[in-house]
């Protein structure tokens, strides 16, 4: 039953992320990964999301016409290397913004093991222009 109810507190956590709060993605990205068998300590990072939910209730995506600046899509990208201590995989992240609004996120965890920094910039980059394209 406990893991019924962190799978549906982490799935409800997804769908505001989703819809308007980006800040959310790195930390729900990290709960995710122990959907199968999550511990006390799983449940502590959900509880400590919630509370910060609570005390950043007036933040969220404002989409407004301001005619003096101009109407781009700016991408700002990064990625660490090997962050993940379990498979010493590197995660990726990215945000595009329209008129200063953010309009796609991701916060993904790469398929393969980068061999250095590089490496993993590169395999950042590369879906990022998945996403331009």
């Amino acid at each position: 039953m406990t893991r019924m109810l962190y799978v549906s507190a982490v799935g409800s956590l997804m769908y505001v992320m989703v819809c308007t709060r980006p800040d959310l993605s790195q930390a729900l990205s990290m709960i995710s990964r122990y959907m199968r068998d999550p511990g006390k300590d799983h449940w502590e990072v959900v509880k400590w999301v919630l509370r910060y939910i609570k005390g950043t209730m007036d933040v969220g995506l404002v989409f407004k016409k301001d005619s003096t600046s101009k109407h781009e899509c700016i991408r700002y990208i990064n990625s660490d290397y090997a962050g993940d201590l379990d498979k010493r995989r590197s995660t990726t992240g990215y945000v595009f913004t329209l008129s200063q609004a953010p309009v796609s996120w991701r916060s993904i965890l790469q398929s393969t093991i980068a061999l250095s920094t590089t490496e993993a910039e590169y395999v950042a980059m590369t879906e990022v222009m998945k996403e331009t394209i």
